[in-house]
């Protein structure tokens, strides 16, 4: 299946881009996090969150043919 892949903040700066197409099995976010990593060890130093079809998402989430899949490193205010 291929996705589309969104990148923002600083894992855009580790993975080299802000989009990228990805051919991959079907399976959960989980699945696609781990691939990324092998590509992209340095996405494992961040704490991150995801979205499938601008919707944040759990890991454990079932991506799709087509889905657009929102990869974010968390942030926090005070």
């Amino acid at each position: 299946m291929t996705i589309e892949v969104l990148f923002f903040g600083a894992t855009a700066d580790v993975v080299g881009t802000r989009r990228k197409q990805i051919e991959t099995q079907d399976g959960v976010v989980g699945d696609l996090l781990h691939q990324l990593i092998t590509d992209h060890p340095d996405l494992e130093r961040h704490k991150l969150l995801f979205s499938v079809n601008q919707e944040y998402v759990p890991t454990d989430s079932e991506i799709r043919d087509g889905d657009e899949i929102g990869i974010f490193t968390a942030v926090s205010g005070g």
